[in-house]
């Protein structure tokens, strides 16, 4: 296999592109020359030293037993809050107030609870998305009143730790939140004895749900310790099951591969889509199985489409920074494409993290007057990031601090830890009712490919994270207009291609009001659509599937701004899938039909069929 350098791109458009030869196994940075072991050098090299290694590999041993959660920040949001309220008497005597009142209300639906004129939940309710306590078996006594104690316990908790005056907003959701992952750990439906559905299992079944739920417990332990996947049972194998669409990889450096999709139709659009996806989880999410692929979709649609698979990244990528996914990623992707398709516009596409950079991409790429992308479209991805959702919670000085010391000591952010944090901002769902499912009632989950996925994560490397955390979450340096490419600054007001921008109603990773902002951002014609659904289920919407539904609009570049619940209100409801909404605004901004482009440069034999290499690693 022969090693192919890119040629070096200056800020400029040049037309400057890849040589012929697209075959390239570690090809070098745009910018500057490999590092040790093939790594792509950054343009900006770190320090020499690190300061305080001492103190650095203290607080990453530290991080091993806390999951990667600073102490200090929670210390000290706990501390914010319980130093203001211990000067707030009348707020006290309000809170001990309701503590006698729902005691009160509690005892009297105790008295009656074998009346037949009370009613089960006569005191509180579950909330909508809660369903620990669903089913008839929680309407009886004694565990209707366990659960009505227990929410009664949740929303004191949940009114206690907010409102307090001259707490910070930061520290206070960080209190909520912590006080609020406790309560869920103690909820009555996590034990047995606690839990009627559990026991009802027990009885009708002799026991056996705990010698199943014993076994599930020990095949996740094994799965654990062994560090294999989800998707391990056969059932859903990549290449095979998922990322299974007909391609080929067209170009390798030491970033990505580059793959791209056989045509299925006779004749395509001239503009072909690339796709640039997160690289916090595997490409595939975008070509699941066949009848959730999104890649599958828009190829019978008559697309030719390219998508980029990450590399996962491991202690010699450490030193990786975040604008070398730009130029090892979307740049020498682009390149490719437009050696394969020459003289075409591009159809671009990013998904979360992939969204974030393919806007800066773009916005870059505007100020140098190079104009490669016909449209831009962004999935659930933020380019704002002060109301980022509960993930903030994770984000502050003390927070970033410890995980670069926890990411300092490996050279990498490891999947444990990224997934837990995911898993915390849903633990409801993701982590106790799915261990009282598996482990008291002796049921394992059937399996999806969204959870196959789910379960293939990535690492991430230290230098990128945490540019990624400081520059965009912690100092907000793209909205404001202070993130830098190739040394000059970049303003998503530079971007007037057409955009079309979705955010997913139910999504507790980039919140669909924070999606919104791109609207007095740019200076584009914007369509934006909110679909049903969450960060990954609402995406993951194929035509096929019911349940799905949306609003969408559209604002021209020149048109007055309206605000998102305004938005919200003037946005028409459509039931059904997204995706042919958008491939008929892709259709319209695309021109007629012609014959498919070819596969490649036709000198890439040494390289293999899609889903590559890199998928695996």
């Amino acid at each position: 296999m022969s090693v192919v350098q890119i040629i070096p791109r200056t800020e400029e458009p040049a037309a400057q592109a890849l040589p012929v030869n697209p075959v390239a196994g570690r090809a070098v940075s745009t910018v500057s020359s490999e590092g040790p072991a093939g790594v792509p050098a950054a343009a900006d090299p770190l320090p020499t030293s690190d300061p305080y290694p001492f103190d650095r590999a203290f607080h990453a041993m530290l991080a091993r037993f806390t999951g990667g959660i600073s102490p200090l920040a929670l210390s000290l949001a706990w501390l914010d809050w319980s130093s203001h309220l211990a000067a707030a008497p009348q707020r006290q005597m309000e809170m001990s107030r309701n503590v006698l009142r729902d005691t009160g209300r509690l005892a009297e639906a105790a008295v009656h609870a074998t009346s037949s004129g009370q009613k089960p939940w006569s005191v509180i309710q579950p909330q909508g998305r809660d369903r620990r306590f669903s089913g008839p078996q929680w309407e009886t006594a004694p565990f209707n009143l366990l659960a009505q104690a227990f929410l009664l316990t949740e929303s004191w908790w949940r009114d206690a730790a907010t409102g307090v005056r001259g707490v910070s907003h930061a520290n206070e959701a960080i209190v909520e939140f912590s006080m609020r992952q406790t309560l869920d750990m103690l909820a009555p439906s996590n034990f047995a004895a606690t839990n009627p559905k559990v026991l009802e299992k027990a009885f009708q079944s002799g026991g056996e749900n705990f010698v199943f739920g014993w076994q599930n417990w020990c095949s996740d332990l094994m799965r654990l310790l062994s560090g294999s996947k989800l998707a391990d049972d056969g059932q859903f194998v990549v290449g095979k099951t998922v990322a299974a669409s007909p391609g080929k990889v067209v170009y390798r450096n030491e970033l990505i591969e580059l793959i791209q999709y056989h045509p299925t139709t006779a004749q395509v659009r001239p503009e072909p889509i690339l796709i640039v996806p997160a690289w916090i989880m595997k490409y595939y999410i975008l070509d699941l199985s066949p009848q959730n692929s999104l890649v599958k979709y828009l190829t019978g649609q008559g697309f030719t489409v390219f998508a980029i698979s990450w590399r996962n990244p491991d202690e010699r990528d450490r030193d990786l920074a975040f604008d070398d996914y730009r130029r090892l990623g979307v740049m020498a992707a682009l390149d490719m494409i437009g050696l394969i398709v020459p003289g075409r516009k591009t159809h671009a596409l990013g998904y979360c993290l992939g969204g974030t950079l393919l806007s800066i991409a773009a916005a870059a790429m505007e100020r140098d007057g190079d104009n490669r992308f016909g449209t831009v479209t962004l999935l659930a991805a933020q380019t704002d990031f002060t109301e980022a959702g509960e993930l903030t919670l994770f984000i502050n000085e003390s927070q970033v601090a410890f995980l670069e010391d926890m990411m300092w000591q490996r050279g990498y952010l490891d999947t444990t830890q990224m997934a837990g944090a995911f898993q915390l901002l849903r633990s409801n769902e993701l982590i106790w009712s799915r261990l009282s499912h598996d482990y008291l009632m002796g049921e394992g989950a059937p399996m999806n490919d969204l959870m196959a996925w789910n379960a293939d994560a990535t690492r991430l490397p230290y230098r990128m994270h945490s540019e990624y955390l400081r520059k965009l979450f912690l100092d907000n340096d793209l909205a404001g207009g202070r993130y830098q490419v190739g040394g000059r600054s970049v303003s998503l007001s530079d971007i007037h291609a057409p955009m079309f921008v979705v955010g997913t109603l139910a999504d507790h990773v980039a919140p669909w009001r924070s999606v919104y902002k791109i609207h007095y951002q740019v200076d584009a014609d914007v369509t934006f659509l909110l679909t049903s659904g969450g960060h990954n289920a609402g995406v993951v919407a194929p035509p096929d599937e019911p349940g799905h539904s949306y609003q969408v609009l559209s604002k021209a570049e020149d048109a007055p701004y309206v605000g998102a619940d305004e938005w919200l209100k003037l946005a028409p409801r459509v039931e059904g899938s997204w995706w042919p909404e958008w491939a008929k605004w892709l259709a319209v901004r695309s021109g007629a039909p012609c014959d498919p482009p070819s596969i490649g440069l036709g000198d890439a034999a040494d390289l293999p069929d899609a889903p590559g290499d890199y998928v695996h690693t």
